[in-house]
């Protein structure tokens, strides 16, 4: 005897709410998407265009399906179409992948993450399932999605800025003693800034359109010969200078890039090289990556922080003041 199983008989639609257990995953996404404060989504309000889904509904989609395991936006929107419990969380709505995907890369959603890890702090406290009396904190590397041989270096920047300062001052200083250009008022007698080099530029493009001029207005084939001559020297320098202007301007930004750190990746900036614990290549070469520091308690994550430095000792201060920072914001909206 089997029990009744006919294709060809109506089932009225049902709540797919009673179709989940009182403890399933899909409950608990609930109530913490919906915990967050209004103001955290209205980043996202469009008035203009077709009406948008609701970045609460998009933000239970892509939580519940990381708890399955479904980490690509066509996986989720699978699921929105075959879950029961994403199919209650999305309320019959099936957003395509490519709108999950947009929605999660938007850079607002890094303040819904921090709501989130808030909000789950909350509903741990007010279940008394921790007791905030300490926290551990630990680190690992995680590799960037980065390519391994597009390394800068600090030093090897501070080395190519050091010859190409020795060579400009160098350049200068002939420049003024053979009196092809004034002295300049140097803001810095170390070294000559960008705008000083194009000032530089500038008034040798003069001096070689002067002699320009002569030549021009000359019949004397040994006078336009001589002026040839000496323009060349400006000629060859002022390009010299055009291509120092031009190195000098990318090792700024450069020194800008590195702030602390002594290395980043050409094709992801915020990268720094540093050693990994997975050296699947066995020869200690140093990869693009990021440090990423955890706090737990009771097996719970309650806060993390992403730093480009691969120093445990230098992350932990700036660590402990984000904790510091998202325990005040709870506290002062309770």
């Amino acid at each position: 005897m089997f029990k009744d199983y006919n294709m060809n008989q109506v089932i009225l639609p049902l709540d797919l709410e009673i179709r989940l257990q009182k403890n399933d995953i899909a409950f608990v996404i609930h109530h913490l998407v919906e915990s967050i404060p209004y103001e955290a989504f209205e980043s996202f309000v469009r008035h203009t265009g077709c009406p948008a889904y609701h970045p609460r509904m998009m933000l239970k989609i892509i939580l519940c399906g990381y708890t399955q395991s479904a980490f690509s936006g066509r996986k989720m929107e699978d699921l929105t179409k075959d879950s029961v419990r994403m199919m209650w969380l999305a309320q019959g709505y099936e957003p395509s992948y490519r709108t999950i995907n947009r929605f999660r890369v938007n850079p607002h959603m890094k303040e819904l993450i921090r709501q989130c890890f808030v909000q789950f702090r909350v509903q741990l406290i007010q279940e008394n399932v921790i007791d905030q009396e300490a926290l551990f904190i630990d680190g690992t590397k995680v590799e960037a999605n980065a390519n391994k041989f597009t390394f800068v270096w600090k030093k090897a920047v501070e080395k190519h800025h050091r010859h190409l300062v020795d060579k400009s001052n160098e350049m200068y200083n002939e420049l003024v003693e053979k009196r092809i250009i004034p002295e300049l008022k140097k803001e810095n007698d170390e070294q000559l800034s960008v705008e000083e080099l194009t000032q530089i530029a500038e008034t040798l493009e003069e001096v070689i359109e002067d002699y320009t001029k002569k030549i021009d207005s000359s019949d004397d084939t040994a006078v336009r010969k001589q002026l040839r001559k000496e323009r060349k020297t400006p000629k060859q320098i002022v390009k010299q200078v055009y291509d120092w202007i031009r190195r000098k301007k990318k090792y700024m930004e450069d020194f800008e890039k590195f702030g602390t750190r002594n290395s980043y990746s050409k094709t992801d900036e915020d990268a720094t090289f540093m050693r990994m614990k997975d050296d699947y290549m066995k020869n200690g070469q140093l990869k693009p990556g990021y440090n990423v520091q955890i706090a737990t308690e009771g097996q719970y994550t309650l806060a993390y922080g992403v730093y480009a430095n691969p120093t445990d000792t230098k992350t932990l201060i700036p660590f402990l003041d984000e904790i510091a920072n998202v325990v005040n914001t709870r506290h002062a909206r309770s």
